[in-house]
């Protein structure tokens, strides 16, 4: 895996601050009278605006509209040109100013006004009106659209449809009371009604001629490269919280589909940046004449980003994988520890949570650990009535041979399904993998159509479980619950949270739910590592954070 799809947006899970001023009518206003953005500690005064760097990407993404192709590399170059309401203060956590200069809650909890910044502009001149943002809404929710996960948030705003009250001001009424509202309805990227407006928005790939961010896109080489220029007459460079961000002219991303590529073009210098994904580079290739002179930087960053989760994804709409004792059978056939300590030099740890980061030492997971046990895994497929057939020596049930059909999107899976295909082998089962490209692959997983397959999440600061474990959205093509797990307990506790505002609580209740998806298994979950590790050529100055407190490199 190089792409991770991505979970949410970051702003549904942010948390409104209690200092907000009320008026008369009850309605709370932010952000409060005094407040001033904290200090970012990956902004530095010593930055000098101007240069390029070239990063190394991963295989090229089917578009760069994150509404269509949810993961997180388009989601990433489509906010350096669209942005959303709301943004995020970097140090806290909390709601800060974006296209909006300024928003009220209703004492009820369920309108939300945005006025606009009035010195808001599209590259074009023209200002970013309300009309702007209803028409994004409403593309969003558009049934012909494939925009799947984004619709789940902003779906409770369709009974009462956004009000556009004034040029610059624009009313959200949810249908019900949720803690995520707010940041669904600010967390959005807002488009130019006036360009896209007649077009066909399934096709919105890449081409994006007006933006109101601070980069537009630049030179495109077909399947090589993608650039990013930087905009000097961008509306919101003179903002306090965007001081001594954003200073290089042009991001250019080089697309590898074969990470090993990648590392073989990063020490022949052709790019200056290489996020590192292989544990065998990080241990083994990273020392010699440039590591010990330091003309490369070898930095492995921990800061407070939430911990998502990887997997071998199995499909519960098919036969056999809708049988639990399945699914149990092949965890514990994956031999994990020794792929980690042989394979990956020891370097992660091993996932028994699908929300890793609610855990820690004082609040140790009390999930399953699914151990390498043979024996238990014929115990199981016995139990659902796989047997030996004496003819072949594979287990078979109806006459039928138990084969995993494993949907791949990159050779990088090869070498850990190859020890995989021999434990699987010796216990009976067959393994027949399929290859595709990340297009390919993205279309077959919007139409789950596919028996097993890798899949990497990413997480957001607030856990928002509705998009990936409600049995509602087990149906929804091109949503998140890409397994179809459904169980009504999980049901009853995504109700539950909706209400609940405090944090510490509404993770409480995540905890339950991660347990009763852990005991079901819809993944065989892999593993992970809470840092980032970097590399990069030493010719650049370093803020003292390097990475946001939440973030990623971007």
């Amino acid at each position: 895996m190089f792409w991770t799809k991505a979970i949410g947006g970051v702003l549904c899970g942010i948390a409104v601050s209690a200092a907000a001023a009320a008026d008369a009518a009850g309605e709370r206003s932010y952000p409060e009278a005094g407040w001033k953005p904290a200090p970012s500690r990956h902004a530095s005064p010593r930055a000098v605006r101007g240069g390029r760097i070239v990063v190394a990407a991963g295989s090229v993404p089917r578009s760069l509209n994150p509404l269509l192709d949810n993961n997180v590399f388009s989601s990433r170059v489509f906010g350096f040109m669209y942005e959303s309401l709301l943004g995020m203060d970097d140090a806290t956590g909390e709601y800060a100013p974006g296209l909006a200069s300024r928003w009220t809650v209703s004492a009820d909890g369920r309108a939300f006004t945005f006025t606009i910044d009035p010195e808001a502009r599209w590259s074009d001149g023209r200002p970013v009106t309300a009309a702007d943002v209803k028409w994004t809404f409403d593309a969003i929710m558009d049934p012909a659209h494939l925009t799947g996960p984004h619709k789940v948030a902003l779906q409770t705003f369709t009974a009462t449809p956004p009000e556009v009250l004034a040029p610059d001001r624009i009313r959200f009424t949810a249908g019900e009371v949720h803690w995520r509202n707010l940041g669904a309805a600010g967390g959005f990227p807002v488009l130019p009604s006036h360009v896209f407006a007649g077009r066909d928005f399934n096709a919105l790939n890449f081409d994006f001629p007006v933006v109101s961010g601070p980069y537009r896109l630049g030179a495109m080489k077909e399947n090589v490269s993608l650039q990013m220029a930087r905009r000097p007459d961008w509306w919101a460079d003179a903002k306090p919280w965007n001081w001594h961000l954003l200073n290089f002219d042009v991001v250019e991303y080089r697309f590898f589909s074969d990470p090993e590529n990648a590392w073989d073009a990063f020490r022949k210098g052709l790019f200056d940046y290489y996020p590192v994904y292989t544990a065998r580079i990080w241990v083994q290739e990273t020392h010699g004449e440039r590591f010990d002179r330091n003309w490369i930087v070898k930095r492995a960053i921990r800061n407070q980003a939430p911990v998502g989760f990887q997997g071998f994804a199995m499909n519960l709409r098919r036969k056999p994988y809708d049988d639990v004792r399945v699914r149990q059978a092949l965890a514990h056939l994956l031999d994990r520890e020794t792929l980690n300590a042989t394979m990956m030099y020891g370097q992660y740890f091993l996932h028994r949570s699908y929300f890793e980061d609610l855990y820690d030492a004082q609040r140790p997971c009390p999930n399953p650990f699914f151990e390498f046990n043979p024996a238990k895994a014929r115990t199981l497929l016995a139990e659902a009535g796989w047997k030996p057939d004496p003819a072949t020596g594979m287990l078979a049930k109806d006459g039928q041979p138990l084969v995993v059909k494993f949907l791949s999107n990159g050779g990088t899976s090869d070498k850990f399904l190859a020890r995989y295909k021999g434990d699987l082998a010796a216990a009976g089962v067959g393994l027949a993998i399929e290859h595709k490209d990340w297009a390919a692959w993205a279309r077959d997983m919007d139409a789950y159509d596919f028996d097993m397959t890798w899949a990497a999440w990413s997480a957001g600061l607030r856990k928002d479980p509705e998009g990936m474990w409600a049995s509602a959205q087990a149906s929804a093509e091109g949503g998140n619950n890409i397994t179809g797990f459904a169980d009504p307990r999980v049901d009853d506790l995504i109700e539950r949270q909706k209400t609940i505002f405090s944090l510490a609580e509404r993770n409480d209740v995540c905890r339950e739910i991660d347990g009763i998806v852990a005991e079901a298994v819809p993944y065989i979950l892999l593993w992970n590592t809470d840092a980032t590790r970097m590399l990069w050529w030493n010719k650049f100055g370093v803020p003292e954070g390097v990475l946001p407190k939440y973030g990623s490199f971007d």
